[in-house]
């Protein structure tokens, strides 16, 4: 499976070896693909750098597990991205474009309502979801 990820995601990842850096082992361990870009990479080194230098080190050897997609990330005029912000918008886009099976994100406040939802073939997830999903659980 292909799983691109947000960039709170990669921030959550760095700042502690919790839950969201055991998500990732968990993905690579299953044989599954990490995806990023570049946008989402610099947003998370940038938050990182604005609000814990001393987490950057744990970004950076995050980085090299992770493949990062060709596409750029722009924004896709379509109808049916219009419940997200424009912010947002290019993160979906280039998960669709990358041929991702899911967006994993944390951001329930801009892609919550689109938790188990697919647009493009890609179905938006919480790490919750993603890890039942990983793990076979039943909710």
């Amino acid at each position: 499976m292909r799983i691109f990820l947000d960039a709170n995601i990669l921030f959550s990842a760095a700042k502690t070896n919790g839950a969201i850096r055991q998500l990732l082992r968990l993905i690579a361990e299953r044989g599954h693909q990490a995806w990023v870009d570049e946008f989402v990479l610099a947003e998370a080194r940038r938050n990182l750098a604005l609000k814990d230098t001393s987490k950057l080190q744990a970004f950076e050897e995050i980085v090299p597990t992770l493949h990062v997609s060709p596409h750029p990330s722009v924004a896709r005029a379509s109808a049916e991205f219009d419940w997200l912000p424009e912010k947002d918008r290019p993160v979906l886009a280039t998960a669709i474009r990358a041929r991702c099976e899911v967006l994993l994100t944390g951001d329930r406040t801009h892609f919550g309502i689109g938790y188990g939802k697919t647009y493009g073939g890609v179905t938006i997830g919480s790490p919750r979801l993603l890890a039942e999903v990983l793990l076979d659980l039943k909710s």
